[in-house]
This record gives C-alpha cells, sequence and structure tokens, in this order.
C-alpha cells in the first residue's frame, strides 16, 4: 500500500509534443519505487479554458466543473514532478493556466523538474520555480534537463544520457522525501 500519491504531470499540450516520450520515461522509473504511488497526469486530459472562474483561486469557492475536477484531481497528490518544455523562455501557457486554476490544492507539497529544449529547458524552471513559490510548493533541487540536440535521436526517439538515471532517481528521493514530510504540515 502506498502511503504517498505523486503525479507526473505532463505539462505540454502541443501537437507533435516530445513531453510523452520524457513522461513515458519517467513513467517507467517510478514503477520501480516502493511505498510510492506515481501517476501521469496529462494536460491534455484536463481542457482547461482560460481561467474562467469569476473569484480568486484562493478563495477555493469553484464554480466551474471543470474547475472541480481539476482541483480534486491535484487535490489528491501529496506530490508532483513536472514535465516542461521550455517555450520563448519560460513554460507553456497550459501549464501556468493550470497551476493558476487552484489555490490551496498545491499547497505544502513537494515538486521535481523535468525540462527539456533547446538548451533543456532550464529557463522554464526557473520561471516554474517561482510560480510555484507562490502557491506554497516547495521544489526540490535536483533538477533533470534535455537537450533535444543531444537527448533525442533525429527521429524524435528519447535517447538519454545513461547517467540522467541517477540524477531522476536523486529526484524521487528528494521529492518523496519533502512530500512525506510535508504531510504532516496538512495534517
Amino acid at each position: 500500500m502506498s502511503d504517498l500519491r505523486i503525479a507526473v504531470i505532463l505539462g505540454s499540450t502541443r501537437p507533435g509534443r516530445r513531453g510523452e516520450v520524457v513522461a513515458d520515461w519517467v513513467m517507467a522509473r517510478a514503477k520501480a519505487r516502493s511505498g510510492v504511488e506515481y501517476s501521469l497526469v496529462d494536460l491534455l486530459d484536463y481542457p482547461l479554458p482560460h481561467m474562467d472562474e469569476p473569484l480568486p483561486p484562493s478563495f477555493g469557492q469553484y464554480v466551474g466543473e471543470h474547475t472541480k475536477a481539476w482541483a480534486e484531481t491535484i487535490g489528491s497528490y501529496d506530490g508532483f514532478i513536472f514535465i516542461t518544455p521550455e517555450y520563448n523562455h519560460s513554460i507553456p501557457s497550459v501549464l501556468k493556466n493550470a497551476i493558476d486554476y487552484v489555490y490551496a490544492e498545491w499547497n505544502d507539497k513537494a515538486a521535481g523538474f523535468v525540462a527539456y529544449g533547446t538548451v533543456g529547458g532550464t529557463r522554464a524552471v526557473e520561471q516554474l520555480r517561482g510560480i510555484l513559490s507562490a502557491v506554497k510548493i516547495a521544489h526540490v533541487h535536483q533538477q533533470l534537463s534535455f537537450s533535444v540536440f543531444t537527448d533525442f535521436d533525429e527521429a524524435g526517439a528519447f535517447t538519454p544520457d545513461p547517467r540522467n538515471e541517477q540524477a531522476m532517481k536523486t529526484q524521487f528521493d528528494q521529492v518523496e522525501s519533502w512530500a512525506r514530510a510535508l504531510k504532516t504540515v496538512r495534517a
């Protein structure tokens, strides 16, 4: 039985996105973890319009059924691993919108980052760290950054350097540790 639930959030909905193969790679490694349940949360499955709630999310008075479903999904997890590409030195707007939709459901949970892009998605992660701090998510140090030039082959297959295996394990360890500790804050 798992005492922790961690969502791997696939933060791009772009046609032809590379995030799916990155998410498959992360999820394959997550399956080997014990005492933790990892689930893929693909934003394609949560078509949230641009913010349409009449009150700020911090009020927690959601009226839209799509918002209530999203709040229930996010609220059911103890932590998150965000998979994000870098678009124009930042994160995709669909990911920002999904974060902005709810508030308390994010609070006092842990997060890690797996990014990809022409420079490994590092600028997107830096943007994401600030955004998540505003919704009271504690983010861990270890991050993974994949280059579209060296970690994907010409056909688009994901071929990361084997050294990333240890970095992913370290991120799992950090997110799980922080998520477990933050459960006591939410209790």
